[in-house]
């Protein structure tokens, strides 16, 4: 059995270099021995032609242009303006949604939005059960210790909304108060909310959108919040929230890929063709009310 595998790699791999060659190079007929003396030397084959270059075969790091209609596996949780929610009628809106959109309209590719839940979001994407990750998802060591990631798209920073009706001075009257912030666990937020306040008078919620519904509610005083997400909810509660006063600043929005993922190439050049025709413009103040392209 190991005789014939052997075999049969050989053939393959000599079907292969006279593949290369356009075909077998016969030696010229070697002229006729004289009788009684010594045979000369059958003249050498001509060399092998270098192969043609295979247009289909991108040079490592080159992008790759046109999917070819391929579906990318985006996952959104549906709950967080303006990334991603949910309009009326049950039909998902939102940056995401504009923004991949034009992403596959550059790439030839079909977007497929899935729910998913925060709490397994890069797990599930480190396994390779999506092929990106987005949501307004800021850049950070650890998670890029994991993860692939995508040039930044946004720049934004980190604030504190309360309601409309309330007044609070800045972010040295915010932590002489015994005031709460809420904010999502396992968020960039939560953990400047802690660095802020201390633990104690930090509220998590699982879901993103739980924190300005307790705003709303009266049952929480404050929450820290994305500006850009700040900005959406805002939008949908027209008058009954505000921004107080930022937190932070210079903090990077990027997209995730699963470790190696042979789609960051291509999704970095469709982002660079979507700045450079104003797209990415269009969709940014279409949802963030303000260009993603820096002043």
């Amino acid at each position: 059995m190991k005789k014939f595998t052997v075999v049969v790699t050989l053939i393959s791999i000599l079907s292969l270099v006279l593949a290369a060659c356009g075909g077998p190079t016969e030696c010229p007929e070697c002229p006729a021995c004289p009788e009684g003396g010594e045979c000369p030397p059958c003249p050498e084959a001509p060399e092998c032609p270098e192969a043609p270059e295979c247009p289909e075969c991108a040079e490592p790091g080159v992008p790759l242009t046109d999917l070819g209609g391929r579906e990318i596996v985006i996952p959104v949780d549906n709950a967080y303006p303006p990334f991603t929610y949910l309009d009326e009628s049950g039909e998902g809106i939102g940056f995401d949604y504009d923004f991949w959109n034009e992403v596959c309209n550059k790439l030839n590719c079909t977007p497929v939005f899935k729910e998913c839940a925060w709490d397994s979001y890069f797990e599930a994407l480190a396994a390779g059960e999506y092929d990106v990750g987005q949501g307004g998802i800021t850049l950070t060591l650890p998670r890029s210790l994991n993860l692939d990631t995508s040039m930044p798209y946004v720049e934004y920073g980190q604030v504190i909304l309360v309601r409309a009706d309330d007044e609070i001075g800045d972010e040295d009257a915010l932590v002489a108060s015994d005031l709460n912030i809420a904010t999502q666990m396992g968020t960039t937020n939560e953990i400047a909310a802690i660095k802020l306040v201390g633990e104690d008078r930090v509220v998590s919620f699982e879901e993103y959108d739980m924190p300005v519904v307790a705003l709303l509610a009266g049952d929480v005083d404050t929450v820290i919040i994305d500006e850009v997400a700040a900005i959406g909810f805002m939008g949908e509660h027209p008058g009954e929230m505000k921004v107080a006063f930022s937190v932070t600043g210079g903090e990077l929005l990027t997209i995730y890929f699963p470790p190696l993922s042979d789609l960051r190439t291509s999704i970095n050049w469709a982002m660079q063709q979507m700045f450079a025709d104003g797209s990415m413009d269009e969709i940014c103040e279409t949802w963030l009310l303000r260009p993603c392209t820096p002043e």
